[in-house]
């Protein structure tokens, strides 16, 4: 999923202008959808492997909507140099995990499989590395002894919505000074 947003004042300094999705079936379209905020599915799938094919159909109705920033979450598809580097700067991504540990997939297994005793959430810039950028915010879970994968996944997801819009809110007013949950 990647919202965008542009800022602006009032209680919060961003709002959204777009809610798009590689998924048709992303929950996230409906609730903006149903708030109002216009949404736009651009299926990866239909491109068979031609990523540079997809991603400029994604960055059609991306610049149409002309955002500030760019917010993914749940987005499980990389994106190439090239689309990132169009938006340094200005596009986060929420990762389940307490980077730098764990980049990519499997993230709470991974974190069982180890013996942490802490799980969390981490909020980053995106860079063309992988779940490398600068963080901006982490979010910090126990682990419970009886912790399976959707257990945990479950908890951080908790996490997961309060340390975003925290750090959005900083983000769009102009501070990228890392903050703790």
């Amino acid at each position: 999923m990647v919202e965008l947003v542009r800022s602006m004042t009032g209680d919060h300094p961003a709002r959204p202008v777009l809610v798009a999705s590689n998924d048709p079936q992303a929950t996230g379209l409906a609730r903006a959808a149903a708030m109002g905020v216009p949404t736009v599915t651009v299926d990866h799938r239909a491109f068979k492997g031609d990523r540079a094919a997809f991603e400029a159909a994604l960055l059609e109705p991306l610049l149409a909507a002309q955002p500030d920033i760019l917010c993914l979450a749940g987005f499980m598809r990389i994106l190439t140099p090239g689309f990132v580097q169009r938006f340094e700067g200005r596009m986060l991504n929420i990762h389940p995990s307490l980077l730098p540990k764990y980049p990519g997939l499997h993230t709470h297994a991974r974190a069982l499989e180890a013996g942490d005793t802490e799980a969390g959430a981490t909020v980053h810039l995106v860079t063309p590395v992988l779940d490398d950028g600068p963080i901006l915010g982490q979010a910090r879970v126990p682990i419970q002894p009886e912790d399976t994968p959707e257990t945990l996944a479950a908890r951080v997801l908790i996490a997961e919505h309060r340390l975003y819009p925290a750090v959005l809110r900083r983000f769009a007013a102009g501070t990228t000074e890392r903050i703790d949950l």
